[in-house]
This record gives structure tokens, C-alpha cells and sequence, in this order.
């Protein structure tokens, strides 16, 4: 990243997923000849924008939460996070070989190992909580966004459409903002959570920020590349699943997409300027090349 050229926001990204990245190396220590540590660092350490983890630690500082407590909820978020892009790469799902740049979980080690270090990262998130002493309804509100009304429904959802396509854009929408939008979700609430405050201001900028990334990813699918991105490109049109911009076109998923994160900024009103991060999160969404 160039930090001469950033927003505000990015060098904040920048500076938190450095923390982030120092956290879960503490959480995920080496272990020489551990082959399932060794695959599950692989997964959760290096690149990655890191932006649930962002959402997490700055929605925690709109509410005065302890910075250290706030880390450990966004590093156990992105444990989960991470396992799930292992398991969406496997062979019998997405049948990625590239995640960021780099190879694939199974294609480093093997798809029997790459099965237990994403059962490991989302195992290991919850212990993390449970050993410091996070309240149960932190918890479910995680296993909620994480689980099958969630982000594993939306995945199921979206390896049904590879036989049966999205009937509409609702379809697509429900989709996505279970399989995406439920860990957007819980990070941009886990601030109030957190403080036991109201969560309902985070919870409309999560939802419309959570669309507008995914309808980002489908132009980006179309307009870059895969070295561009680090991963394969065009996966969902080879497959024959619709996307937003097939059903929107281009210009108009364009449009939806800065509507929805200036809706996304108007719902952090109440915050006036403490919320500058957060708005400027919003237009990266849009603004971001991979």
C-alpha cells in the first residue's frame, strides 16, 4: 500500500491488520512437525485485507470497548473467516488453486488436511472467546452468523444455484447476504455487543456495506483479472450462475452499488464524526481493485 496516496481508512486497514496479523501468529503459535498447525497458518497468516477484523475493532472503539478485548473478538472472527475460504476452495466445492495470490490450502498441503485446519480455525475461534470469558450471547450471535442461517446456508444456497441457476435478483440477494453478509454483520455490531448497546445503526450499515462488496466482487469478476484479484475470475459464468451484474448489467450495478454504501454513511448519523472511519470503510468497498 502506498500510505502517500492512502485515505485515512487504508492507512488505518493497514496499521490494524498488522495488529490483527501479530495476534493470531500469538493465537496460532508454530509447532515444528505439526503439519495440522502448519496448514492452518498457512490459511489464517499473510495477505488479506482484513476488513471484518477492522469492522470489529472499530466498531468496538465507537463504544469505548477495551482495545486488547476487541483484537481477540476480530482475530476469532477471522479464524472463521479463513477456515470458510478453505473449505469454499476444496474440490467439492469452488475447486480453487489460487486464494490471494498463492496456493490453495489443499493445493499446498492436501485436501484431508485442508479439512481439518478449517475445522481447526473455526473450533479454535470459539475457544478462543470461551477462554476469555466473552458473554454466551457474543458467542451465538457468531455461531448465528457463521452457521446455517448464515454464512454456511448462503454457501449452500449458492452450490445449489450451479444446477438450477438464481431465479432472480432477490434470490441472488438472500444468497448473499447470508453467505457474505452475516460476518459483515456480526463484525459491524460486535462494537455495541460488546458495550451491551444498541446495535440497530451498525446493523443497517452492515447490511447495505455487505451488498455493496459482494456486487463490487461480481464487477471486479468482470472488469479484472486473476493476477489482478489472486484468484480465478468468470468461475460463476463458466458455471452458469447469474450474477448482480447479469441481472443488473454493468452501469446499473455500478449505480446500486454507490447508492447502497451512501445509505450505508447515512446510517451513521447518529455517530457524527467518530464515524469518519467507518464512512470511508463504506466507500472502500467500491473504490478497492481486488
Amino acid at each position: 500500500m502506498n500510505l502517500a496516496s492512502s485515505t485515512p481508512f487504508e492507512i488505518n486497514l493497514s496499521a490494524r491488520a498488522s495488529l490483527l496479523e501479530a495476534k493470531l501468529d500469538r493465537l496460532l503459535p508454530a509447532q515444528p512437525g505439526n503439519r495440522l498447525r502448519a496448514a492452518m497458518r498457512y490459511a489464517a497468516l499473510g495477505q488479506g485485507k482484513r476488513l471484518r477484523p477492522f469492522f470489529v475493532t472499530e466498531s468496538a472503539a465507537l463504544h469505548g470497548v477495551d482495545k486488547e478485548r476487541a483484537l481477540n473478538v476480530a482475530a476469532a472472527l477471522e479464524m472463521i473467516h479463513c477456515y470458510s475460504l478453505v473449505h469454499d476452495d476444496l474440490p467439492a466445492m469452488d475447486n480453487d488453486d489460487l486464494r490471494r495470490g498463492q496456493p490453495t490450502t489443499h493445493r499446498k498441503f492436501d485436501e484431508a488436511t485442508a479439512i481439518l485446519a478449517g475445522d481447526g480455525l473455526l473450533t479454535l475461534a470459539f475457544e478462543v472467546l470461551g477462554n476469555a470469558g466473552e458473554p454466551a450471547t457474543l458467542i451465538a450471535a457468531l455461531a448465528k452468523a457463521a452457521g446455517p442461517s448464515g454464512m454456511v446456508g448462503g454457501q449452500m444456497l449458492d452450490m445449489e444455484a450451479e444446477t438450477r441457476g438464481f431465479a432472480s435478483l432477490e434470490a441472488i440477494s438472500q444468497m448473499q447476504g447470508m453467505k457474505t453478509g452475516a460476518l459483515f454483520e456480526f463484525a459491524c455490531t460486535a462494537g455495541p455487543l460488546m458495550a451491551k448497546a444498541d446495535t440497530s445503526a451498525l446493523k443497517t450499515y452492515a447490511e447495505k456495506i455487505g451488498l455493496a462488496f459482494q456486487i463490487a466482487d461480481d464487477i471486479l469478476d468482470v472488469e479484472s483479472s486473476s493476477e489482478a484479484l489472486g484468484k480465478a475470475t468468470q468461475k460463476d459464468k463458466a458455471k452458469g450462475k447469474a450474477t448482480f451484474v447479469d441481472f443488473l448489467g454493468l452501469d446499473a450495478a455500478k449505480k446500486e452499488a454507490t447508492n447502497l454504501v451512501e445509505d450505508a454513511k447515512a446510517a451513521l448519523k447518529s455517530y457524527g464524526s467518530k464515524a469518519d472511519l467507518l464512512r470511508g470503510a463504506a466507500d472502500f468497498m467500491i473504490a478497492r481493485r481486488k
